[in-house]
């Protein structure tokens, strides 16, 4: 697997994002930074970011941390609005979508490594072309408009409830 220290620590804090938004999905049916769930995929997330930052699989700037530097924005942007816009309840439809698509950005990188990578010696998938990526990520992204759908019809009641 040939992972460095950094690698093996953005690994273990990406797998703790990840926990702490699946987590908040089935709980509250988005990543809810009011809770314990949503607090840990914020920071965790931040961090993973961070970290992606100093890891490079072939060597200089590549893809990878364009992702990581937009999922910075996205959820640094999400926090604002949970932070500064509370009683705003249309500023929820952008903080809950940020969120979300900061989740989907960070499974694209994450469903390459891992299925470039797991089993040990005999991967899923032998680079990022391999047709078992792209299927996986188009599900996770029919999921993420679902989902998203989803979050937005809950919104609005929630909204039409603060209004009423």
């Amino acid at each position: 697997m040939n992972l460095s220290i950094l690698g093996i620590f953005h690994t273990i804090i990406g797998i703790t994002a990840l926990v702490g938004a699946i987590t908040g999905f089935i709980r509250y049916g988005k990543i809810n930074l009011y809770q314990l769930s949503g607090k840990v995929y914020f920071y965790a997330t931040a961090l993973t970011s961070l970290t992606a930052l100093g890891i490079s699989k072939h060597g200089g700037f590549n893809a990878g941390h364009v992702f990581s530097l937009l999922i910075i924005v996205l959820i640094s942007v999400a926090y604002f609005l949970f932070a500064n816009k509370k009683e705003a309840g249309k500023a929820r439809y952008f903080e809950n979508f940020l969120l979300s698509f900061s989740f989907f950005l960070s499974l694209v990188p994450t469903i390459n490594e891992t299925f470039t990578r797991v089993p040990i010696g005999h991967p899923l998938a032998k680079d990022i072309k391999d047709p078992i990526i792209g299927q996986t990520l188009l599900v996770i992204f029919l999921l993420f408009i679902a989902g998203s759908i989803f979050q937005f019809i809950k919104q609005k009641r929630v909204n039409a409830g603060i209004s009423a």
